[in-house]
């Protein structure tokens, strides 16, 4: 069964190299050179597979397998020359499927994407995890998980990736209080001290770049003791 890989790799001789092998063994490969091409490139191509590397220019092969785990189900694979083991540790715990030297001979390569291939395909059908939402709207509101570009009443909103990560939760959850324990743990992997602002910082960014009346916000609302709530209405 033929299957495409998405390749994202800046040095052009090598991506060429292991096109051309894995195209003799049923793969169709896509490269991309540069990391911020990655998103659009999966919605473009739906891709079977990503293959990663690490130390790639724009957005790094860790830094993308980490955003795109969350809406992306299918495997991803790190492809790389750094052999330690933090990071191939990191690569592992920020969802990678696998972490594979560029020393690997490209037939053990072609075998172990086969590998990640079955494994996933042999997921039964009614247990194979759903696939996140990749877009959310709220009114004039709009959220692409796939490009991470936010938008309101047409207009995109330009966002860090934390604050993107923070708007996200918040909008997935509308309607519900987000305490800032979840909030905090979501930003910085830290659990709240009952001292740290960042949320409270965080949230005033949003809500400047977002319209919302800082003296009476009506879309990010703060609740007291409690946390912040994202109205689904009153946009």
């Amino acid at each position: 069964m033929s299957c495409k890989v998405l390749f994202a790799e800046d040095d052009a001789e090598l991506a060429t190299l292991i096109q051309t092998f894995l195209a003799r063994h049923d793969f169709e490969v896509i490269i991309v050179s540069h990391g911020d091409e990655v998103a659009a490139a999966i919605g473009r191509e739906q891709p079977d597979l990503l293959l990663l590397d690490v130390l790639l220019p724009g957005k790094d092969g860790l830094t993308l397998c980490r955003e795109l785990r969350p809406t992306f189900d299918r495997p991803i694979v790190m492809f790389t020359s750094l052999d330690s083991d933090l990071n191939q540790i990191m690569g592992l715990e920020l969802g990678a499927n696998d972490y594979i030297l560029k020393t690997t001979p490209p037939p053990v390569l072609a075998a172990r994407l086969n590998a990640q291939l079955r494994q996933y395909r042999s997921l039964p059908q009614a247990a194979a995890p759903a696939a996140p939402a990749q877009q959310l709207r709220l009114g004039g509101l709009h959220l692409d998980a796939r490009s991470r570009d936010v938008s309101l009443d047409g207009q995109r909103i330009v966002l860090s990736t934390t604050d993107f990560d923070l708007l996200w939760q918040l909008a997935s959850h509308a309607g519900e209080v987000q305490d800032r324990d979840t909030l905090l743990r979501l930003m910085r992997g830290l659990n709240y001290d009952g001292f740290d602002r960042s949320i409270d910082i965080a949230i005033s960014r949003l809500r400047k770049k977002l319209g919302d009346d800082p003296a009476a916000p009506v879309r990010i609302k703060t609740i007291r003791n409690k946390g912040y709530l994202l109205s689904p209405s009153g946009w």
